[in-house]
């Protein structure tokens, strides 16, 4: 394949991703939308003086990490679940967690963890009717409908392994940081002073 037919065809590719992971935004659900759920819970933690605690696990859970960092440059106290500095969940924090196929059972011992101590518990998710543990350890959950490993064989899809729901939670969760950003009264300015400069 020559490089001109090699760039045509990775340009392709591309963009049949981006168009799934738009479409999912657009798709109808009979839920609230996730970007408006999180930005509600997420502003109120701040405005109440919570901390922002998030987990996930796999490539999810490296998502809820990018979510975490794009907190902090917010000005929130963000902390990911698991890591040694994390303080002990209390009343007043949030704790958001994600299970895309519906449920995960540390995902669903972590949310019953951040219950019983009196933090609040969104619950992000690709299945929101399902009868997992965690839905029903959620105060709310957010609902992002995108194709997950759970149902990865349903349909045809460009990203191997149901690895859609990731994709649609990074663009998410940008889009709930700018959101938050206005929210919060933050600029872009105070952002990246809270960056790492120990890079």
């Amino acid at each position: 394949m020559s490089d001109a037919a090699a760039s045509s065809a990775h340009a392709e590719d591309a963009a049949a991703i981006c168009a799934q992971i738009a479409a999912v935004f657009s798709a109808p659900s009979p839920h609230p939308a996730a970007r408006s759920v999180l930005v509600t819970e997420l502003a109120a933690a701040a405005a109440r003086g919570g901390r922002v605690f998030v987990h996930g696990v796999g490539r999810e859970g490296l998502m809820m990490r990018a979510l975490c960092m794009r907190l902090a440059h917010l000005g929130l106290r963000a902390h990911c679940v698991g890591d040694v500095t994390a303080p002990p969940a209390a009343g007043g924090d949030l704790l958001v967690a994600s299970a895309g196929p519906g449920a995960f059972s540390t995902v669903d011992a972590i949310c019953g963890v951040a219950r019983g101590a009196g933090a609040r518990v969104l619950l992000l998710t690709a299945r929101p009717d399902g009868d997992g543990f965690s839905r029903r350890q959620a105060d709310v959950v957010a609902h992002l409908p995108a194709q997950t490993m759970a149902d990865d064989e349903a349909e045809a899809a460009k990203l191997p392994m149901g690895s859609l729901y990731e994709g649609d939670m990074f663009v998410l969760f940008e889009m709930v940081v700018l959101e938050l950003a206005r929210v919060l009264g933050q600029t872009p300015a105070q952002m990246r002073a809270r960056h790492t400069n120990l890079e």
